[in-house]
């Protein structure tokens, strides 16, 4: 990479870190501590409330990533984060579940994650885009990591509601971040982009992408809804669950990096299939488990979790790569925010319909259904043929 390359990946790498250490922080406890809320007593309403914010995230995504074409990057990023900032603030002062969903869907509306992969595409060249979208994957992993790892202790001493307060604090953060560290834009904005955005939604392989990144996101937040119950089955108690995500996540981290081999040897398509088949095995030895009455154990969930872990982290750092490749530089916001919708409307489908399934189908109806949306996502990208570096 060169020096603006570094600068720029590493600025939007600690924004995009930033951002997501405010939401996983209430990730891990957001189910056990809404409980003492008013309507907290309702497992549909309180998944509602988690995946309330991928809802609003989806409707703003591509509007927001249409405006950084047209009107900046940065003047999108700073404005989406202050109104991610102001949804924090609601949720750390609300006293029901109702508020927290009224807070999550004000967090949703600051859509940023389309115009922040967007700028980093510019100021990237394609031979090194993998790698830079790879240091932010490797940046929210490492904020997964934290959050799994803090979130417990922070949970017992400030609440909810103080974690809401910290997540308003990073979101202004990284506004000064994106103001005063991010280097200056390179494209000209101010002239309305050539080409419809409907064009993005009628690219096959961009289509593929989306509905991927849709299945990922539902599977991971549905997952959630469980997998803390069935630590706790395990005789794990919840302030000590990263003793389990942890070393899971951060060992991941480290065989990701054979998995980026294979894009540097031409095997993208095979890194990136072998990935879902991860995602897949993982739902479907953990609906078996609960399918025949098994009791688990702490380290076969935790060797469960590691597996999905290597999945996940790939995809999230080759996917975004390959939209950035496959869209029209004058498209490429919109191509991102279209790709960032389908992500929002996975989070929020993940959390609602998660809470939904447990209520009325129990954990190993939740796991049947990942498992069968994984199966889909598997063979809808079979036919994928990335583009560029590693694309054979």
């Amino acid at each position: 990479m060169t020096a603006l390359e570094r600068r720029s990946s590493l600025g939007l790498a600690a924004i995009f870190a930033m951002r997501m250490l405010g939401l996983f922080l209430v990730l891990p406890v957001f189910m056990l501590e809404a409980r003492k809320y008013a309507g907290g007593d309702d497992p549909a309403l309180v998944g509602l409330a988690m995946g309330m914010y991928g809802l609003t995230q989806a409707f703003f995504q591509l509007p927001l990533g249409m405006a950084s074409d047209r009107f900046g990057r940065k003047r999108v990023i700073a404005l989406g984060l202050l109104v991610f900032a102001a949804g924090s603030l609601v949720a750390a002062l609300a006293d029901s579940v109702m508020g927290l969903l009224v807070g999550r869907a004000l967090q949703g509306a600051g859509a940023v994650s389309a115009a922040v992969t967007a700028l980093l595409a510019d100021q990237t060249r394609d031979a090194v885009r993998t790698k830079a979208m790879a240091l932010v994957g490797m940046s929210i992993g490492l904020m997964f990591a934290v959050a799994l790892v803090a979130a417990p202790f922070l949970a017992a001493h400030v609440g909810l509601s103080g974690l809401f307060v910290l997540t308003f604090a990073l979101a202004l953060a990284g506004v000064a971040l994106i103001l005063w560290v991010v280097p200056p834009e390179t494209r000209h904005h101010g002239a309305a982009p050539q080409g419809r955005p409907s064009d993005v939604w009628r690219h096959a392989d961009l289509l593929r992408l989306n509905l991927g990144v849709f299945a990922l996101h539902t599977i991971q937040m549905a997952m959630w809804v469980a997998v803390p119950a069935m630590l706790v089955q395990a005789g794990l108690p919840k302030d000590v669950h990263w003793h389990v995500y942890l070393p899971a996540l951060v060992l991941s981290v480290v065989a990701m990096g054979g998995l980026l081999a294979m894009e540097r040897r031409g095997r993208l398509r095979a890194a990136l299939l072998l990935s879902i088949g991860l995602i897949a095995l993982v739902q479907a030895a953990l609906g078996g488990l609960v399918a025949g009455g098994v009791a688990p154990t702490v380290a076969l969930l935790g060797t469960l979790l590691f597996v999905f872990f290597c999945g996940f982290n790939m995809l999230e750092a080759t996917q975004p790569s390959l939209v950035s490749r496959m869209a029209p530089a004058h498209l490429r916001g919109a191509a991102l925010g279209a790709y960032n919708t389908l992500q929002s409307l996975g989070l929020f489908a993940g959390g609602a319909l998660g809470g939904a399934l447990a209520k009325w189908a129990g954990a190993g109806g939740l796991f049947a259904a990942t498992a069968l949306l994984a199966a889909l996502w598997l063979a809808l990208t079979w036919p994928l043929r990335p583009v560029g570096r590693g694309g054979h």
